[in-house]
């Protein structure tokens, strides 16, 4: 076990050396302070477990190199957003071309009708609209679901992180459900419209649906923001055969788990939902997210439009759908997001898996790794968690934070929160190596 009192002079001794490694990256956190909030453009930059943000200068690839020149192996890739790796050329080059063809139209370009067709082939779905985000993707989703079924309630599983929907903001503590204390400013209820309940839980899912009241399932399809929770064999299979039997619609949100292969998770290990939302790494950094739906889903909704006056429908904004979102698109589509591009990121995922696997037990720590795909976590706890009260115990914000600021601190920088890693195309075997060096070089300190 890592003794307490060792974690708080490491931490002392890291945030030292973090301050006098990035000296102009803490001159521009002042600079900041004159015109943002906090001195950031928004508030979750300041979640980095670092005395304060570093300020990127450029990142290519799979490297991001700060104001005052450190070059960092990137396993954090922007959250997602830029899986893929950091301005590929085709998505370089095609956003240059449409910036000279214009950005925003409110008509559709020449590229939509060929993206469209792009994410009908992927993900399996034939009907698909374009939002800004996912957080916008999901709460369409779960407007359409309400409007069509004509029930006002939706399920989802404790812990879960579907972006910025007030809907999902519900947590179980002690087994009782609480509206989540991040939920700044609701002023109403959302406990009234959504049922919380554990992931991997059969039995309360099927109680849950029985009533029948409920509109929509919304889940990943793998838990990935409160540490990764995977399903148990049979879960996910459940879940789809109940939804059916009940009427109630079931939405992937596929926005992280898209690390598991081409087609996400659903497309890769099923079952399919009824609604699939994928964002972030879709455009490769640019704002842009699809939700895609069944036939029978399409059929229902233009029928709950024909009883709607002409007009604006309250979902989906003036950007959504825009021309450079299309453009980022087709060539993440076209030429980034290939089998070829997966092969190499699942393949290296495994690798580096295994290589974090080595230094706990080369330690004899009792912490695991959990992995979907492309996407790797340590948790400094011994067993995987099945659900998101496990999940939430197992996590040791002190000694996670610490381990990513001595990360960065040697030249790799994970994902800020639960210390996520993720690896892109263009990620290296050499890289994956120094990050295990890395980790063990941190452990050794810490366990010295």
């Amino acid at each position: 076990m890592i003794d307490r009192n060792r974690i708080a002079t490491c931490r002392a001794e890291e945030e030292a050396r973090f301050i006098a490694a990035n000296p102009k990256s803490a001159d521009a956190a002042l600079d900041r302070k004159r015109g943002w909030h906090q001195g950031v453009p928004f508030h979750w930059m300041r979640d980095w477990p670092s005395p304060f943000p570093l300020t990127a200068k450029t990142a290519h690839g799979s490297t991001l190199t700060t104001l005052d020149g450190q070059v960092l192996d990137d396993f954090c890739l922007g959250d997602t957003a830029s899986m893929f790796g950091h301005s590929p050329e085709p998505l370089a080059l095609a956003l240059a071309q449409q910036a000279q063809e214009g950005l925003s139209y409110m008509l559709p370009s020449q590229k939509a009708a060929n993206v469209g067709l792009m994410l009908a082939s992927r993900f399996h779905h034939p009907h698909w609209q374009l939002t800004t985000t996912a957080s916008e993707a999901n709460r369409a989703a779960i407007r359409w679901a309400r409007g069509i079924t004509g029930r006002d309630k939706i399920l989802i599983f404790n812990g879960c992180y579907h972006g910025a929907v007030d809907d999902v903001f519900v947590d179980l503590r002690d087994g009782l459900p609480e509206t989540r204390r991040s939920l700044v400013g609701q002023v109403w209820d959302v406990r009234e419209h959504t049922i919380a309940i554990e992931f991997n839980d059969g039995r309360a899912l099927e109680a849950a649906l029985e009533a029948g009241d409920i509109a929509a399932v919304l889940a990943e399809p793998v838990m990935t923001n409160c540490g990764m929770v995977l399903p148990r064999p049979g879960f996910l299979a459940l879940m789809r055969e109940a939804t059916a039997r009940t009427g109630t619609l079931l939405i992937w949100d596929e926005t992280h788990t898209i690390s598991s292969g081409p087609g996400g998770h659903s497309g890769s290990y099923g079952p399919a939902g009824d609604m699939f939302v994928i964002g972030k790494s879709i455009g490769g950094g640019v704002p842009c997210a699809a939700f895609g739906f069944s036939h029978e889903v399409a059929t229902r909704m233009e029928a709950y439009r024909a009883t709607l006056p002409p007009g604006h429908s309250g979902i989906g904004t003036t950007l959504s759908a825009n021309a450079l979102a299309i453009s980022a698109m087709h060539a993440m589509l076209d030429d980034v997001m290939s089998p070829h591009a997966y092969s190499h990121m699942l393949g290296l995922g495994q690798m580096l898996a295994g290589r974090i696997e080595g230094v706990i037990d080369r330690h004899q720590l009792p912490w695991h790794v959990s992995s979907v795909g492309a996407r790797v976590e340590i948790v400094c706890a011994p067993k995987p968690p099945t659900n998101g009260t496990e999940a939430r115990a197992a996590m040791d914000h002190d000694l996670e934070s610490l381990i990513h600021l001595m990360l960065v601190n040697r030249g790799t920088l994970l994902a800020p929160f639960h210390n996520m890693m993720l690896v892109s195309p263009v990620t290296t075997v050499e890289q994956v190596g120094r990050l295990a060096d890395h980790l063990d070089d941190a452990v050794s300190a810490l366990l010295s």
